[in-house]
């Protein structure tokens, strides 16, 4: 292969909803181009997109893939990218290293969920958007119904390039009011007949052709005073208002196809080499130096990782965009988040499974290398003469978790060391090992989500695993005063144990006044504080812990012990095990003996009163609570607020967006189990939703009763 120049490479990503229609014309546009000699499909399990087993067995992108076209004396690098928000991750990267966004609209439905969110992250993102319009030769297709939902979402931004004059079995023909011009298909194959517009079109070809015009001269003020001057624009003219348009997503052209006629890609791509972007004239990505670096092939090298993949029989593959400069088949590279030297031994571009060997690749092109050591997605390469790191992908926060567990033990190393690596290739699939739950938790963006990666476990490893509930991590807190008084004592021949420890504890509030006086039990206690020490605990809150000895009852050496004694009664909380927080515990006296006492005896002594006085300051478990945010089509509006209702969910407010409403709500963590395939199964798979943890609220005083008793008998079990 050629090397191509940066203004000769075109990067895209290909978004839409599942069904939409995306790998259908990422073949048709590899056939295009020669890439390919025949298109496949997905029931034929055969596409160049869609190469994996899991992919094939589900008939749809799970994962994002990188393709290449040659067309026009033009590199056009293509990414695939999954459909389902599941999958999100890998939409996310692609934006990032792509140039503009081509997003497939089915004929059938208009608009989806998925089109407003993968959108969001366009917009985020700063990428322009061109909508293809897909499947017109279903039988149920209906454009105008399309355009109509897109213009709801997206306003007067919508644009079009080009109408059907039919859809439906007999769509074979559209109209295109940028070059005005018809185009005829026959066969499969895309053969093309340019014709011209016949008179039952002209009216309403002139009349999208005017507002075309006027799209492109609003988005520069010379061509706009043409405009006015001699009412209309010539086609180099209108491209470059429509580029300026596109670029900073003021204008959304609409383009008509169907990929299993081979009908409309051409007339797409060659709009995409004429008016889209080329890397070097779009907004440099920020470095976390805050240095500018353009993207011109003659500055120094510098590439950013933007997925890393296993394949078997190969290993690791890093995908990479070059940013600046160019590189070279044996090129020596330093990863500046780590500090390794790595050697670029072998360069390709990739088309799916298929490599190509290259010699080079410069600023703006995408390509893929093996055998890094130590570089994965979002590590920046750097040659001579440069030292930046590129700033990293951000992703959303995970809306599924679940507890995983090898049912064979002796497996279970073995299934952590490829959680481990599952992470490294997909960074929205997150693995904690808790300590505190006693399980090893996976969360990701949704249940099909980790579906798959349970199904690479059990199918390609051939590690039995099985999903079970993840605990909720509560908190145990308490709300108001309390004391008590544990006096341990052991004796058991040679030296006994002493210690004797009387304290107080109370709510930690934040810029509460220093402990003094206290009526407690009819009792009136008043405190001298004479040290303090404040814990910030690793779980989360304080424990705020005063030495109130008075006449040497307790000797100092003695109250790190007690310390001691109360935070592993803080780590395995009274109530029901789990972390306590927000406490202050005052030592106000005691008693030690003067040959017995020692440090476990005032260790245990602690432990104990404060397990005492913790059961008597109002105990209160806390749970997690999440902001969530749904957005859903009106019509599932009232199904989603009433199964929120049940979840114990605070409603915060409720808006519009784009043509979907959208709930803010307060939500606990424990009625989120499995929300995101109920939400799905609710709304058709029409509905989406994020979450951010919050905060933790007190639980209702029946879900702690509940709490208390399965505790209680999970210990009478043990």
């Amino acid at each position: 292969m050629k090397t191509y120049q940066t203004n000769q490479i075109k990067n895209i990503a290909l978004l839409g909803n599942t069904g939409s229609g995306k790998t259908l014309l990422a073949e048709s546009m590899l056939f295009e181009g020669k890439v390919i000699e025949r298109k496949g499909t997905i029931e034929g399990k055969n596409t160049v997109s869609d190469y994996t087993d899991i992919e094939q067995q589900n008939l749809r992108s799970i994962f994002s893939t990188i393709l290449y076209t040659e067309f026009k004396d033009n590199k056009l690098n293509i990414i695939d990218t999954p459909g389902s928000d599941d999958f999100v991750g890998a939409v996310i990267t692609s934006l990032r290293a792509a140039d503009i966004g081509v997003m497939t609209i089915n004929a059938q439905y208009g608009v989806e969920v998925a089109t407003e969110i993968f959108n969001r992250y366009a917009e985020h993102m700063h990428k322009p958007l061109i909508f293809a319009i897909t499947q017109l030769d279903h039988e149920k297709a209906n454009y105008d119904q399309a355009i109509e939902s897109l213009k709801q979402s997206f306003g007067k931004k919508v644009i079009q390039i080009q109408y059907p004059v039919a859809t439906g079995s007999g769509f074979d023909t559209f109209i295109d009011v940028l070059l005005m011009k018809m185009y005829k298909f026959s066969g499969d194959t895309g053969q093309r007949e340019e014709l011209d517009i016949p008179a039952s079109e002209l009216e309403k070809a002139n009349e999208l052709h005017n507002a075309l015009v006027e799209a492109a001269a609003e988005n520069d003020e010379s061509l706009m005073e043409k405009y006015f001057e001699q009412g209309s624009l010539t086609e180099d003219e209108m491209r470059r208002g429509i580029r300026v348009g596109l670029s900073n997503r003021s204008l959304f052209p609409v383009f008509c196809t169907s990929a299993k006629k081979n009908i409309g890609t051409k007339r797409l791509m060659e709009f995409i080499i004429n008016v889209a972007p080329d890397p070097s004239r779009v907004p440099l990505l920020p470095t976390v130096e805050e240095k500018e670096v353009k993207c011109d092939a003659n500055a120094p090298t510098s590439i950013f990782v933007f997925k890393t993949a296993i394949e078997s029989h190969i290993g690791e593959i890093n995908y990479f965009k070059v940013m600046s400069g160019k590189v070279t088949e044996g090129m020596d590279l330093v990863n500046s988040k780590n500090d390794t030297k790595e050697r670029l031994s072998q360069l390709y571009v990739v088309a799916g499974k298929n490599r190509v060997k290259v010699s080079e690749l410069v600023a703006g092109d995408i390509g893929a290398t093996v055998k890094l050591k130590s570089t994965k997605t979002n590590h920046t390469l750097c040659g001579t003469g440069i030292e930046v790191n590129y700033i990293p992908i951000k992703f959303p926060e995970p809306k599924f978790r679940t507890a995983i567990r090898a049912k064979n033990e002796s497996d279970t190393e073995k299934m952590g060391e490829l959680l481990h690596r599952a992470h490294q290739e997909d960074l929205t699939i997150l693995v904690e090992h808790s300590k505190e739950l006693k399980q090893i938790i996976v969360s990701g963006q949704g249940e099909h989500h980790l579906n798959i990666l349970k199904w690479h476990l059990t199918n390609i490893h051939k590690i039995d695993v099985e999903f079970i509930s993840p605990r909720i991590p509560y908190r145990e807190t308490i709300t108001k005063v309390a004391l008590a008084d544990y006096r341990h004592k052991k004796q058991s021949g040679g030296s006994g144990q002493f210690g004797e420890v009387h304290i107080i504890i109370e709510p930690y509030t934040e810029g509460s006044p220093e402990p003094s006086k206290y009526k407690v039990a009819g009792k009136e206690i008043a405190l001298n504080v004479k040290g303090k020490e404040e814990v910030s605990l690793e779980w989360g809150g304080k424990l705020i812990f005063y030495n109130c000895i008075v006449g040497g009852a307790i000797d100092t050496r003695f109250l790190p012990a007690i310390l001691k004694g109360i935070m592993e009664k803080m780590e395995e909380g009274p109530l029901t095990g789990s972390y306590a927080r927000d406490i202050r515990v005052a030592v106000y006296d005691g008693k030690m003996h003067p040959v017995d006492s020692n440090e476990i005896s005032f260790k245990l002594a602690g432990r104990n009163a404060f397990k005492t006085a913790f059961k008597e300051a109002g105990p209160k478990i806390m749970e997690p609570v999440y902001d969530v945010e749904v957005l859903v089509p009106s019509d599932k509006m009232g199904d989603v607020m009433s199964d929120l209702q049940n979840r114990r969910a605070m409603i915060l407010g409720m808006g519009s967006d784009k043509g979907f409403e959208k709930i803010n709500a307060k939500v606990p963590l424990a009625e989120l189990n499995k929300y995101s395939t109920a939400l799905s199964s609710l709304t058709s798979g029409r509905a989406t939703y994020t979450m951010k943890f919050a905060n933790y609220e007190q639980v209702p005083s029946d879900v702690q009763d509940k709490l208390l008793k399965a505790y209680d008998a999970d210990q009478d079990e043990e």
